[in-house]
């Protein structure tokens, strides 16, 4: 029993269930496209689904980078502890961990209909995908966005059994969103993945990475003003953005040193960006 115990808490932390940050950027961006695409009245089945599937293959996602970088984890300070890096998961375990994620998820979206369905399959790939980009590209964190704000379109198509074009301007957003928060999760690795050539946009950014992610934030603002426009929605979501864009201005703060922890902090104050745009939405629809 013992052992059975250990193998479900090396598993549960290898999918960074232990870490829900992930889940939640992950996950605000597909409510607030849900919000959209219901006036504010989502399906309970389309819902559940979408949340379900969020968590699900974010996880998948956490499993398979860590096997992607199996060889890369032990030489960083801050994933050298990770359960494939520390030798406490065999990487055949994990690739059958990320099989059975996967296949659940799957079985979720198998609910809906058959346009939410063939769009999962885009899902999955980009999933499995972007582990291994940081090895061919400078631009994995954008990479990861495009996976991110996969969640977008799947929940347009999910709701209303189309992707109009508010959709791809929020997809848009969300890419851009993810590039962002990402960089500033890989200033934290920066000095490690120097070391063993692994590439990112914190590298590829240079000393100028404040002031281009600076100018992303601005589009991105402006993209989720577009969206407002383009929905016809009133002053409470304009609001709500207003308020949104202080977060931002927080997280310049944060990196201006570049110091480590701060950028970390800077990462998990995402969160909040996310979360007051959909209560926005929220209170818009109600």
């Amino acid at each position: 029993m013992e052992k059975i115990i250990d193998r479900a808490q090396q598993y549960w932390i290898l999918a960074r269930f232990d870490k829900p940050i992930g889940i939640l950027i992950l996950l605000w961006p597909a409510l607030w496209a849900l919000w959209i695409a219901s006036s504010g009245q989502p399906d309970m089945l389309v819902l559940t689904v979408i949340c379900c599937g969020v968590v699900l293959m974010r996880a998948a996602g956490c499993v398979i980078n860590d096997y992607a970088d199996r060889d890369f984890d032990p030489h960083v300070e801050r994933t050298k502890l990770r359960p494939i890096a520390a030798g406490k998961v065999r990487p055949k375990e994990a690739l059958v961990v990320f099989a059975l994620l996967c296949l659940t998820a799957f079985t979720l979206v198998l609910l809906l209909n058959p346009y939410t369905i063939m769009l999962s399959f885009g899902g999955a790939f980009l999933a499995a995908s972007y582990p291994f980009m940081k090895r061919y590209t400078q631009l994995p964190q954008a990479y990861l966005g495009i996976a991110f704000g996969w969640a977008v379109p799947m929940s347009f198509a999910a709701q209303s059994n189309e992707i109009p074009a508010v959709a791809w301007v929020l997809y848009l957003a969300v890419v851009l969103w993810a590039l962002v928060y990402d960089t500033m999760y890989a200033m934290v690795d920066k000095e490690d993945d120097l070391k063993i050539g692994v590439k990112s946009t914190a590298i590829l950014f240079g000393n100028k990475d404040r002031e281009i992610m600076a100018g992303l934030q601005i589009i991105i603002l402006l993209l989720l003003i577009l969206v407002g426009s383009m929905q016809g929605l009133s002053w409470i979501y304009y609001v709500a953005l207003f308020c949104a864009s202080g977060f931002f201005i927080y997280q310049q703060k944060l990196i201006f040193c570049r110091d480590k922890a701060d950028c970390f902090k800077a990462f998990l104050n995402s969160n909040w960006f996310g979360f007051t745009i959909f209560v926005g939405l929220v209170l818009e629809y109600m």
